[in-house]
């Protein structure tokens, strides 16, 4: 095993041009690159249904949505649906998990359907499928536990 080459894969080391490219990225940019072009088809208490094509930006070296967009999605539109059932903000992430059932391609239209499982007093519970909106055949299947802080009594 070469362990220079592992060690040069993760630091992508460069001549510095990229690295104050990167340092002036606005804030929580990371966000808006994978959220960019989604749309919301539903939302109602405890649900919310969003689509997208899958965007060239998000493939992985295989050429199919990236694992860790899809974690990235099951944790933004599963905390945004914690908002569906009045709670006053989303908290912070205890667990994600994440299924992976088959591939979405460049340009292939998905949905994506979260779903409150349960929201009490200090943690919230979501489930996000994802789906072939064409086929409707699971894509990734995400379960998605908040810590949700209690107010101090103070």
């Amino acid at each position: 095993m070469d362990l220079e080459k592992v060690k040069r894969f993760l630091e992508k080391e460069d001549d510095g041009k990229n690295r104050s490219a990167i340092e002036e990225m606005p804030l929580r940019f990371f966000e808006r690159f994978v959220m960019q072009g989604i749309r919301v088809d539903l939302i109602e208490p405890g649900r919310l249904v969003c689509s997208m094509k899958v965007p060239p930006r998000l493939l992985n070296a295989g050429n199919f949505l990236h694992g860790g967009a899809t974690a990235t999605l099951v944790d933004l539109v599963g905390s945004a649906v914690i908002y569906t059932v009045g709670a006053p903000f989303t908290g912070v992430s205890v667990e994600i998990n994440v299924s992976y059932l088959d591939a979405a391609y460049a340009d292939e239209e998905i949905e994506i359907d979260a779903r409150v499982l349960r929201v009490g007093k200090a943690v919230g519970v979501v489930s996000v499928e994802f789906r072939k909106k064409e086929t409707g055949k699971i894509i990734a299947q995400g379960r998605h536990t908040k810590y949700l802080a209690v107010s101090s009594k103070m």
